[in-house]
């Protein structure tokens, strides 16, 4: 049950705009700095975690297409097994 509650989360989450959730970053640091025994401070830090995870998510998944796109641009080298030679004497 809870880990289905994640996964619906997750999948909410992953359809948030990053460029929007940034835009939101400045503020719920700021509620996330001053303190509060309240649920709104609560909320604020989880908000502001989640922003930070979809923007670490998003870098990491760049990071890696851009690695694995690099890797399809590069010619492949030959591999280095012995030539197909015969000793003469």
């Amino acid at each position: 049950m809870l880990e289905s509650a994640l996964d619906k989360m997750a999948e909410s989450i992953l359809s948030l705009d990053e460029a929007s959730l940034t835009s939101l970053w400045e503020k719920y640091k700021t509620r996330m700095e001053h303190f509060e025994t309240t649920k709104e401070w609560e909320k604020s830090v989880i908000i502001f975690f989640i922003i930070n995870a979809v923007r670490v998510k998003n870098h990491i998944f760049n990071e890696n297409m851009l690695e694995l796109h690099t890797k399809k641009d590069k010619p492949l080298k030959p591999s280095k097994k012995k030539p197909d030679l015969k000793l003469v004497k």
